[in-house]
């Protein structure tokens, strides 16, 4: 915690001396200290191995179970106590800081939904007493939602008073964590109620453990399945990007910049996960086009041009099986049209252009223009910004450029370092750019630049016709129309 803004600082003080403040002060008359030792071992059990989320950096502790257990069996007074046993665990050693805090927030978590238990009409169950559930279930609901909103909201506040985390950032990680926190949370009642049937008791705690454990297997395997899908659009990007050496990086920045978008509009965080997902694989079919039309110095032919305008298809065929794509194989389908109706494969326009493909689509021709090709120097950003507004309207949707450049003033943008190629090595360069939309393609007979200008069937240029040059046994329009049709949806 070195380094702290002064505000950090002093926010973690205050943090402390409240909860020291409702610990001195309160009262522990009839507190069954007995119970309060049994759920503290359980507590620091489960605290000892929080669950990984897919959130970067997040972990759920299993400690919300023993919590709230007692919540219900010693109310606030004894859920502040307990509280404090955090001091003890989840943190290395020498991190006093982050101890003291993380046991301070976790006393005024219990000593907050204990209050609000009681205040809500929840009582303890006395052995014998029929319909548990009905005087219990209400007032613990209540209890566990206060619990998570102060967690979330303590912990909240550290990091963006110390930087370590934006307020967008929170509120996108803030959905996953509040459904973790809520599902261990339940295990409390599970607790309570074991706890008080007769014979049962102190032995509640044991039998909660295996329940509690194999949810954090499954928050474990969640996460694993996540990491492989990961790793497995990071090997095809790497397989797309040897193609050329100038390239390499561009399909992340392409990922990084839609997910900007998709935060700046709004979108719901499982659609955000998506179109990075999209932003990532846009051009993959870019592994379908031979390599000699991607390396050609000269002006394509019309068929060079149509391999190019296939890739869309090409990366729909290679990547339309992995189930979780969902959504983004309508951007990776469509990232090329335009919304004057004159773009490839299926020359749609205006609002029949996926969402996903129009948010891709700006941020795709933005890296372009600020990144080295073999054949010009990086644009500036201030250069790239000029020709996405001039393109706005007529190649970009004008709303996801506005979005994207409201974004780009808050968050900035890192433009890859100039190429240096290596003396030793053959590598691989492309000599023309589909993706820049500054540049258009030179296609022979065509009267000048084309393919980025406007040139299938629908918009002139050189006049190709995409589906003409199709492998014999596929259906170019069917194999849109999977994900134009129906594609993107809010």
């Amino acid at each position: 915690m070195r380094g702290l803004p002064l505000a950090a600082w002093a926010y973690i003080c205050g943090v402390v001396a409240l909860a020291a403040g409702l610990i001195a002060t309160a009262s522990y008359e009839g507190l069954e200290w007995r119970t309060l030792a049994v759920l503290a071992v359980l507590f620091l059990i489960c605290d000892s191995a929080p669950a990984l989320l897919s959130v970067e950096r997040a972990r759920v502790s299993l400690s919300f179970a023993a919590s709230l257990a007692t919540v219900v069996l010693l109310g606030p007074a004894g859920a502040a106590l307990l509280g404090v046993c955090a001091i003890v665990t989840g943190q290395r050693l020498f991190a006093p800081v982050k101890r003291l805090f993380n046991g301070a927030q976790f006393a005024l978590c219990g000593y907050a939904s204990g209050v609000v238990f009681q205040a809500l009409g929840g009582q303890r169950f006395e052995p014998g007493q029929a319909r548990w559930v009905e005087h219990v279930i209400g007032p613990f609901l209540g209890a566990l939602v206060t619990f998570v909103l102060v967690n979330l909201l303590l912990v909240a506040g550290v990091l963006l008073l110390s930087r370590q985390a934006s307020v967008r950032e929170l509120l996108t990680a803030s959905g996953q964590l509040a459904f973790g926190c809520l599902g261990y949370g339940m295990f409390g009642l599970l607790i309570a109620g074991l706890w008080s049937r007769v014979g049962i008791g102190p032995f509640a705690a044991v039998l909660v453990l295996l329940p509690l454990f194999i949810a954090r297997w499954a928050f474990e395997q969640t996460r694993a399945q996540r990491q492989a899908h990961a790793a497995t659009l990071a090997a095809l990007c790497q397989a797309v990007e040897t193609k050329d050496y100038y390239t390499r990086g561009h399909s992340e920045r392409v990922s990084r910049g839609s997910v900007m978008i998709a935060q700046e509009i709004g979108m719901r965080s499982d659609r955000v996960e998506a179109i990075r997902y999209a932003g990532m694989l846009h051009d993959v079919g870019k592994l379908g086009v031979p390599t000699k039309v991607l390396q050609k110095t000269g002006a394509l032919t019309e068929e060079e041009f149509a391999a190019i305008q296939l890739h869309p298809m090409r990366g729909l065929d290679i990547v339309r099986d992995i189930g979780f794509l969902d959504e983004a194989l309508a951007g990776i389908m469509h990232h090329h049209e335009k919304m004057n109706g004159r773009g490839y494969p299926m020359g749609l326009a205006g609002d029949e252009i996926p969402e996903f493909a129009r948010v891709i689509s700006v941020a795709d021709a933005f890296d372009s223009m600020t990144s080295t090709r073999s054949y010009r120097a990086a644009r500036t950003v201030e250069e790239a910004v000029q020709e996405l507004r001039r393109g706005a309207g007529d190649h970009f949707d004008p709303a996801i450029v506005d979005a994207f450049l409201r974004a780009l003033e808050r968050d900035g943008w890192d433009p890859p370092q100039p190429v240096v190629l290596p003396e030793d090595d053959i590598v691989e360069t492309t000599q023309q750019d589909h993706d820049d939309f500054s540049a258009p393609l030179r296609v022979a007979g065509s009267g000048g630049a084309s393919g980025n200008a406007g040139g299938n069937g629908n918009g002139g240029g050189a006049g190709t016709k995409v589906a003409s040059s199709h492998p014999a046994g596929t259906d170019p329009a069917g194999a849109a129309g999977d994900v134009a049709g129906g594609g993107a949806r809010r």
